[in-house]
């Protein structure tokens, strides 16, 4: 794990992105196996977000920090700026800058396109050192040589919950393929298999928490309030930007980044009237007459335990979700 110290004026003198190739890319690159990034570029990429986020958020002005977003926490940072730009046009009242500091960089080894890495990090919203203390682990995502490192992943833990990964003699992490069969679920099946469970409760290989079993049961319990239904469709979103990505940990299991994708869709009966709040009436097409459908988009971060033959009481454990609004449609 590559570490910098505790220090905003560190991550200030590095407010500009570099969009060269890493010194470490060789005119056959794309073959070879490299770092993703030196810790230079990772230190750059992450001082460049946290500038344009800041800017952002204090205009609520989508367009300043879209260049720096793209995949799961591309969709939600988005259109909750955009939303927020509708019902707050002069900007953020209450916007306090934020501050991403002692950075410790997860960088793998890999060939070719895309290379990526993790920034976990120490915001200033929390308290350090107690029950609320927490940590920002960011998935910079790079495409190309001639593109941009932007954010496509961002979960928040606490330091408990971030497992050790394993680092070969140089610091550098190892990546886990999309396809892998080390695993208990190879990354590239975890959108859909989660989305198959929120539907269904099946595959059963979900440990039970607040981003599983809980929150299921918290759908079920809203389903039908009186006067209204509400129906939840489930769907994997795992395909370019979204893209699940995983690094392995020291005892041989995964933790990967996924995305999906879900609707409620709210059903009125006839005379009573769906309540549109701001943030949703803000990214409304249509008019809400009867229906009203909102479509939000989840970056999760779970613990994959490696894969024994399939044998019981391998479970997939859910450490984090962040979940965002992104559209909404009334009929």
């Amino acid at each position: 794990m590559r570490r910098l110290g505790r220090t905003t004026t560190g991550l200030a003198a590095l407010a500009v992105l570099s969009l060269t190739a890493s010194g470490c890319v060789t005119v056959h690159g794309e073959r070879a196996i490299v770092p993703s990034a030196t810790e230079n570029e990772a230190a750059q990429a992450l001082a460049a977000f946290t500038e344009a986020y800041n800017k952002a958020d204090k205009a609520y002005d989508p367009a300043l920090d879209a260049a720096h977003v793209t995949g799961a926490l591309g969709a939600i940072n988005q259109a909750g700026l955009k939303a927020r730009q509708v019902n707050f046009p002069n900007g953020n009242p209450n916007h306090a800058p934020l501050e991403l500091t002692d950075a410790r960089f997860v960088i793998p080894k890999k060939a070719g396109w895309p290379r990526w890495f993790v920034a976990d990090t120490d915001s200033n919203r929390d308290r350090d050192g107690g029950a609320q203390d927490s940590r920002w682990l960011l998935v910079f995502v790079r495409t190309g040589a001639d593109a941009g490192w932007r954010a496509a992943y961002l979960t928040i833990l606490s330091p408990q919950q971030i497992p050790p990964f394993k680092t070969d003699e140089d610091g550098y992490a190892e990546p886990v393929a999309p396809d892998s069969a080390a695993l208990a679920v190879a990354p590239r099946n975890l959108s859909e298999e989660y989305a198959s469970y929120m539907q269904s409760g099946k595959p059963d290989h979900f440990k039970a928490g607040p981003h599983t079993s809980v929150w299921r049961a918290v759908r079920a319990k809203g389903a039908n309030v009186l006067g209204t239904s509400t129906q939840y469709i489930d769907q994997p979103l795992d395909t370019g930007d979204f893209a699940p990505l995983g690094l392995l940990t020291q005892d041989g299991s995964g933790f990967v980044f996924f995305s999906v994708r879900n609707f409620e869709r709210q059903t009125a009966a006839k005379g009573v009237r769906l309540k549109v709040v701001p943030d949703v009436k803000a990214l409304l097409t249509g008019e809400v007459k009867s229906s009203l459908t909102k479509e939000r988009v989840s970056n999760l971060a779970v613990v994959v335990p490696p894969g024994n033959g399939g044998e019981p009481g391998q479970v997939v454990e859910v450490r984090g979700r962040l979940t965002g609004l992104t559209a909404a449609q009334g009929e």
